[in-house]
């Protein structure tokens, strides 16, 4: 039984929180899912790719359900779970041409609203965007081709074919603050973000590797520093479903190798990584109060790293992803 999610550390992840009950283990029960689809206490959430239905007032926002009713008869439904007041939700899966003509001027993106959603909100969206991403590329069988179809009250594609099951991908990737020996953060620019743009250093965990070593490597092959392997720390976790990675957050120290009173050279493929540097703390805060330089935004766990090796909150926003 899935009870409310906070993570170790950084429990304000605003992708992480969950209050709702998915509840799993009653999925393949397929009267009981469809009785709770047609019960009229049920919500359900309209979900086209990463955006959905949102009503937005000052800095708070919530979820718009829409009847089961207003569906379009094709459309395919996922069981999200069950709030302790025993409401069911479910997540329905649309096209352009419902999202052209219903709730129109309220599609929001879950980068654009992530933060300022309730628990309960952040985390049914978090799960349908994420169910509904692999859902619209993973529409055929990988092992004979074949058009599979939609099981398990929407967690899972089945292949009428060969009989095969097919569950949603979720890609692990590390994010890591690195400091050097004078406590300076490792900030970066991807060649494809706009001049001023930085953040921590992030990449994917290649296949038959531990996070662990994914952070040492990626640091290595996106700034040529060698990390410590010994300082490698997790903190928390926050699903980032565009379209399905798991972000996991670490920090890390530079190796002690280098000499105290040594500028750590920094290398940059110039493929991936267009820019790199060390900044103090008085160098950042002062970089943004100037407008200098535009940092990640409150939904995602770059920010949070960001701010905790600061030590308070940062002096300006800016929403650049």
């Amino acid at each position: 039984m899935t009870t409310s999610i906070r993570p170790p550390v950084f429990s304000e992840l605003a992708l992480s929180r969950a209050e709702v009950d998915r509840l799993a283990e009653l999925r393949g029960d397929f009267a009981l899912m469809d009785s709770l689809l047609h019960d009229s206490t049920t919500r359900i959430l309209a979900v086209l790719l990463a955006e959905a239905p949102v009503a937005t007032h000052d800095a708070n926002a919530a979820l718009i359900f829409t009847p089961l009713s207003e569906f379009e008869e094709q459309t395919e439904f996922a069981f999200l779970g069950k709030d302790t007041d025993g409401i069911a939700y479910f997540a329905g899966f649309v096209g352009q041409s419902f999202a052209s003509t219903s709730h129109v001027g309220q599609w929001k993106n879950l980068r654009a609203v992530g933060v300022e959603l309730s628990a309960r909100d952040a985390g049914l969206l978090v799960s349908a965007v994420a169910l509904a991403n692999w859902h619209s590329t993973h529409q055929r069988c990988p092992r004979c081709g074949v058009g599979t179809v939609i099981a398990e009250a929407g967690w899972t594609r089945k292949c009428p074919d060969d009989g095969s099951n097919h569950f949603p991908r979720t890609d692990p990737a590390i994010i890591v603050m690195v400091t050097d020996h004078q406590d300076r953060a490792l900030l970066a620019r991807q060649t494809r973000w706009q001049p001023g743009w930085l953040s921590v250093l992030a990449g994917f965990v290649e296949a038959g590797e531990s996070a662990e070593a994914a952070v040492v490597r990626e640091v290595g092959e996106e700034s040529g520093v060698v990390v410590d392997p010994l300082t490698v720390e997790y903190l928390a976790s926050q699903p980032w479903p565009f379209p399905n990675s798991l972000m996991m957050g670490y920090r890390a120290r530079a190796s002690a190798e280098y000499r105290s009173d040594e500028e750590i050279p920094l290398t940059v493929d110039g493929v991936e990584i267009a820019h790199a540097q060390w900044m103090s703390r008085a160098e950042l805060l002062h970089a943004c109060q100037s407008g200098e330089i535009h940092l990640p935004p409150k939904v995602s766990i770059a920010h949070r790293l960001i701010v905790d090796w600061l030590g308070e909150p940062l002096p300006l926003e800016t929403s650049f992803r």
